[in-house]
């Protein structure tokens, strides 16, 4: 028997939800900008190293930290809504499944050719495309379980998955050879929990946030009114949490916040979080703020302004724009330290130690980068929308 909240005895109309793709687009825009930062900016440590960092570029890499939760939670969110519009349970299941397995295909070719511009596979980082890929994978076997089991699922994970915190390390340095090579069993806890090269988003939490995404489905459905109350209301429950168990510096993130030196650095210690893998508080600051922002963009005339169909052009062709500004920032990178330096690279990595810019130059980069990929977006928009319903369209 089928659970009355599966998308299947859902209402089989419901409609196209911008607020959605408002907020897809948004996140899209701002990963570009933590890619640009990432191969132009003249900083050579870490943005959220308090000891090194400013105000400013730190809060340009904590912006940023929004970007991954919502692509993985709104995928979830997206699964249950295509199926409640006339997709069945096995079809759902299929289309995860293969969808799943095709984002891990991009992310070991397309995507990884794109960071490195060679063929040298000991050079590899397995990042968000991964995660989402076996993530949607996962969802593929749980969204033959009942609605709540999958909430309960992602809830597990999402605020159970720091219990293993004290127990990494032991692990990791029991099933690593004499050499420092991981064993097979080191391997397993790297791609679940552990970050260890080549694998930089373990999947333990990133399966919760999908699942989570997923049970948020239903919620969508509802009247305007409605599901803009809920989407605020989670957001505020989110966010208190968050500050309450941050306040306390008891469980839900292994780096604990201090006192600096002035107040505005003790609030950026406060928000400095774990992401590699997202901690509960990682997840509930990052989440609590989505809700806040799908809250506002669920306003009728927030889809009708120029600025939100803007990012619902982005919104609607997430991974169109993000294989294809990856290789343009990459691109520009090189054709820019040519012109500076008069000599050839091959990739980022050969940069000489004079290369980069400040914040000021990485923006308008980042501004032209966008811009310069905005019309082929919408370009791309418009041949997914004539082509609607074919089988590629769900996998580009």
């Amino acid at each position: 028997m089928l659970n009355k909240a599966s998308p299947m005895t859902s209402s089989p109309a419901t409609s196209y939800i911008a607020s959605v793709d408002l907020m897809r687009g948004l996140v899209i825009v701002l990963m570009a900008l933590d890619h640009v930062r990432g191969f132009f900016t003249e900083a050579d440590f870490s943005a959220t190293d308090l000891s090194r960092t400013d105000w400013a570029l730190f809060l340009t890499r904590w912006i940023t930290h929004l970007c991954a939760p919502t692509f993985v939670f709104l995928a979830g969110t997206s699964a249950f809504l295509s199926a409640a519009r006339g997709m069945d349970r096995r079809q759902l299941a299929s289309r995860l499944f293969t969808r799943g397995l095709w984002l891990v295909i991009l992310e070991v070719t397309v995507v990884r050719f794109s960071w490195y511009f060679n063929l040298d596979y000991s050079q590899m980082s397995l990042q968000v495309i991964w995660a989402l890929g076996w993530s949607m994978v996962v969802l593929s076997a749980l969204s033959y379980l009942p609605l709540w089991a999958i909430a309960s699922v992602g809830a597990v994970m999402i605020f159970g998955h720091n219990l293993l915190d004290g127990l990494d390390g032991i692990w990791l340095e029991e099933f690593q050879t004499a050499e420092g090579r991981l064993e097979w069993q080191g391997w397993l806890l790297s791609v679940l929990h552990i970050p260890h090269y080549p694998v930089i988003y373990p999947l333990i939490p990133w399966i919760g946030v999908m699942a989570a995404g997923y049970a948020f489905g239903p919620v969508m459905q509802w009247p305007l009114t409605a599901r803009r109350k809920t989407a605020l209301g989670c957001g505020i429950l989110l966010i208190a949490a968050f500050v309450i168990l941050r306040v306390y510096n008891g469980y839900g993130d292994p780096a604990p916040w201090s006192r600096q030196d002035t107040i505005l650095f003790t609030l950026l210690s406060f928000v400095n979080t774990t992401k590699y893998p997202p901690s509960l508080l990682y997840l509930l600051m990052t989440l609590g703020l989505m809700f806040i922002l799908l809250s506002a963009f669920e306003q009728a005339y927030g889809a009708q302004r120029a600025i939100g169909r803007f990012f619902i052009t982005f919104g609607r062709v997430p991974l169109f724009f993000y294989l294809l500004h990856l290789y343009v920032i990459h691109g520009l990178a090189l054709i820019i330290a040519y012109g500076m330096s008069g000599d050839i690279y091959s990739s980022s990595s050969q940069f000489p130690s004079w290369w980069g810019f400040g914040l000021p130059i990485v923006y308008l980069i980042w501004i032209g980068v966008v811009m310069l990929l905005y019309p082929v977006c919408t370009w791309f928009s418009a041949v997914k929308s004539r082509h609607k319903g074919r089988p590629w369209t769900p996998y580009i």
